[in-house]
């Protein structure tokens, strides 16, 4: 299969699986999807965000050797809202290193408090954020300020949900 010029022809659920299922855990056909993820223009990273996410969820390991400009995607203000909803969901799955914990908690209190954000990169920050709090006793009790100020706000449903479930596991931590 190429990858690149299936996402440039269409972009759908069963062509997202069907890159899926073609990549598996097998370490060349993942570099080609990173590769277009990372340089591609702005459509087929878009398109392609789909797809890695669901395989980096799947198999994690494939991600490491690229963390770094994976999270730097984040940084890039001119992507679509679809990249950061990715990486944020792929977060939320994998065990995120600590040497990049602070990084990604900076960013998601940015995202989480930014109401130009879309609701759905709010919600999977969130969910990141929490992950990553719920370790450190000063960060849990910022997040929860957070929160409850967020949640005194209204909000579109995920975004509540999101809200409700971390307060419900830093409070239990």
């Amino acid at each position: 299969m190429d990858i690149r010029e299936r996402l440039e022809a269409e972009h759908s659920k069963s062509l997202t699986l069907a890159i899926v299922k073609f990549i598996g855990d097998d370490k060349k056909r993942f570099k080609e999807l990173m590769t277009i993820f990372l340089n591609g223009e702005y459509r087929l990273t878009q398109r392609s965000a789909w797809p890695l996410s669901y395989i980096v969820i799947d198999h994690p390991e494939l991600l490491q050797p690229y963390f770094d400009v994976f999270l730097q995607k984040l940084n890039d203000e001119s992507q679509h809202p679809a990249i950061a909803r990715n990486i944020f969901r792929v977060l939320q799955e994998i065990k995120i290193p600590e040497k990049y914990e602070g990084i990604l908690i900076d960013k998601a209190f940015k995202i989480i408090m930014s109401e130009m954000q879309p609701a759905a990169v709010r919600a999977f920050a969130i969910t990141v954020a929490a992950k990553i709090s719920k370790q450190y006793p000063e960060l849990k009790n910022e997040f929860l300020i957070i929160l409850k100020e967020l949640g005194s706000l209204p909000q579109l449903p995920s975004m509540r949900s999101r809200i409700k479930m971390a307060l419900k596991e830093l409070k239990t931590v």
